[in-house]
């Protein structure tokens, strides 16, 4: 009888719709560095733009000055008149950037001190170069304009955030750094990123390529005065 019922002695190849709940709680500790602008005072109405600076894969750890090692934290000291609240995360060993943390001090630090929300700029060198790439297009959105240097992305993430936040991705500033001899991050990561956010209608795009720096395309980045009032020109409007 089952050679006369084709259906009895087929395979079977029913799919059904199920579902799965899972719930975990993230907890982290994040010590950072604060630098305050010169003038600052709590008790005023003026609000201060603040810029979130994310390390290198060399600065994880436990010492939380490490991260002044280079990049803005470290530029407090010859660039004293800065007009930013700094803040300089330090991520743990063995450990990438997250963007939840990162999210979740960004909240923390606005509440407490007098940050002006629209003028909230992400930058970040390496391994917070891949950071800055992934939370500044995650969530265009919280940030005015973003500084990736020596870094790279995800192709999804343009694709997505141009879809699900357009707006937002396309007012965002973008200024993307990187040496044309760097041995560890090779530059296309960095032209591959800029040319997908120029497809995808950014109107402030651009990437600066220093020809015969290798790795270290921090150093002269983050002492380039036209950096900061490119920054500051920049505002997001809620």
């Amino acid at each position: 009888t089952s050679a006369q019922n084709p259906a009895a002695s087929a395979p079977a190849t029913m799919q059904t719709a199920e579902h799965f709940r899972f719930e975990k709680t993230l907890s982290a500790e994040v010590n950072y560095l604060l630098s305050l602008p010169k003038g600052y005072d709590a008790k005023a109405e003026r609000r201060w733009p603040l810029m979130m600076f994310l390390h290198g894969a060399g600065e994880r750890g436990t010492n939380v000055w490490r991260v002044a090692i280079h990049g803005p934290a470290k530029n407090t000291k010859v660039l004293p008149e800065f007009p930013f609240i700094i803040v300089s995360p330090q991520c743990p060993e063995r450990q990438v950037w997250s963007n939840d943390i990162v999210l979740a001090l960004l909240d923390e630090v606005a509440a407490k001190y007098a940050v002006d929300t629209n003028r909230v700029y992400l930058t970040g060198l390496s391994m917070g170069g891949y950071g800055t790439w992934a939370l500044g297009l995650t969530h265009p959105e919280r940030f005015a304009a973003i500084v990736p240097i020596c870094g790279g992305g995800q192709m999804i993430s343009v694709i997505l955030s141009s879809r699900d936040r357009g707006a937002a991705l396309r007012s965002l500033g973008v200024w993307a750094f990187h040496g044309g001899k760097d041995p560890v991050v090779p530059l296309q990561e960095s032209q591959r990123m800029v040319d997908a956010l120029k497809k995808a209608g950014l109107a402030d795009v651009k990437l600066t390529v220093y020809p015969e720096a290798e790795h270290d395309s921090w150093t002269e980045t983050y002492k380039n005065p036209e950096l900061y009032e490119w920054l500051l020109k920049h505002e997001r409007r809620h």
